[in-house]
């Protein structure tokens, strides 16, 4: 057999060529930190969350908090997605409320990118996208498609095992860079454990009434299209899964597990005054059965493998071929409008009015694209 002999020619090609293959890789991955750009709707004011805890400031995962008070006295609404960037439907709830709410009466906060490093990087050896896109009037905006946990360059290495610092409870290592199992969180400890340190001070000082931490599960899991609603908030939930039923969104009510630690449904009921939710939507993307984990099964659920699953009778959700992120949201979207609606009527002087929020019927029909801000809009914020 011929050995291959290089020269300097060879050597230079090749150097040249690895350069530019680094180049490109590093600008990909670099460009997973720039902000996805939201459109205030008029009356929202931008905060950062290290106004609630300091140490945050300056560090990759201080994270935009935005808040609009109508001046009419009322409850506050805490709305939280991004805690798991890789669960789209979350986000994209949030920024529907961000981009079109009009508070009436009460008070509304925003936080649609929870844990921001997870943002910046994809969950290793998932073959996730990106980004993905959606159609809104006048072009196409992309958004990006995180990971469930914090990203390894500002927190590395993960312990063999997590031990929750206020119960003892022991996890696999990884869930500390997890922010729902960080809560109520360590000021002294690693940026997952501070940020839910901060979101827990935001809850107390700004006296929320009602916080939603929004998130999607695999089919497969018997905990999705579910409201997870701690002990003070399960009246309201229960009357919340009851007008759904009846609206023909089925969303099934689970009580926050008493001994499973960390979780916002717990410990944010534990320790503030908030009614704490917790919602799940159904995301193919998010299973272990999917096939290929592209932008498109992100945007559509469409998978051959969670149809013969639902054939099979494996599945916690109703599946016929597809599960589209409109459809994840818009659930999502028209819980949290009835939660609102009906905080009034179990919380004295909590009411909140919101408006402008599409209905869930509009959402299916024209996608949730039609109701974010228009590209000619010059009115977008970053980080």
């Amino acid at each position: 057999m011929k050995s291959f002999k290089g020269n300097a020619a060879t050597a230079v090609a090749l150097l040249v060529a690895v350069s530019v293959l680094s180049f490109l890789s590093a600008r990909s991955f670099l460009a997973m930190r720039e902000p996805d750009p939201v459109k205030l709707s008029e009356g929202f004011v931008k905060r950062m969350l290290s106004e609630w805890f300091e140490p945050l400031e300056g560090t990759p995962a201080d994270t935009p908090v935005y808040v609009q008070d109508s001046g009419v006295p009322g409850g506050t609404v805490m709305i939280m997605g991004g805690t798991h960037p890789n669960e789209p439907a979350g986000t994209m709830t949030a920024i529907i409320y961000l981009e079109r709410a009009r508070v009436a009466q009460g008070k509304l906060i925003v936080i649609p990118f929870a844990n921001m490093t997870a943002m910046g990087h994809n969950s290793p050896q998932e073959a996730s996208p990106q980004y993905f896109h959606l159609d809104v009037p006048g072009g196409t905006r992309w958004f990006r498609y995180g990971s469930r946990a914090s990203n390894p360059v500002y927190q590395w290495p993960d312990p063999d095992i997590y031990i929750h610092a206020q119960s003892g409870q022991q996890l696999a290592g990884s869930s500390k860079s997890n922010l729902n199992r960080a809560y109520p969180g360590v000021k002294d400890d690693a940026l997952t454990q501070q940020v839910a340190y901060a979101v827990i001070q935001l809850l107390r000082e700004e006296k929320v009434d009602l916080a939603f931490d929004l998130h999607e599960a695999s089919p497969e899991y018997p905990v999705v299209n579910a409201i997870v609603a701690h002990d003070r908030a399960m009246e309201l939930a229960a009357m919340v899964s009851m007008e759904l039923e009846m609206e023909g969104v089925p969303m099934r009510l689970e009580p926050s597990p008493v001994n499973f630690r960390g979780l916002s449904h717990r410990e944010w009921g534990d320790n503030t005054d908030t009614m704490a939710i917790l919602m799940e939507s159904g995301n193919p993307s998010q299973g272990r059965l999917r096939g290929r984990t592209d932008e498109a099964l992100v945007l559509t659920g469409e998978d051959k493998a969670y149809l013969k699953a639902a054939e099979l009778g494996r599945l916690f959700i109703p599946y016929e071929g597809d599960q589209p992120l409109d459809l994840r949201t818009a659930r999502h979207v028209e819980a949290i409008r009835l939660f609102v609606e009906m905080l009034g009527d179990v919380k004295e002087g909590g009411a909140v009015e919101v408006e402008n929020i599409p209905s869930y019927e509009e959402m299916i029909e024209s996608g949730i694209g039609a109701f974010l801000s228009p590209l000619s809009d010059d009115r977008f914020d970053g980080k």
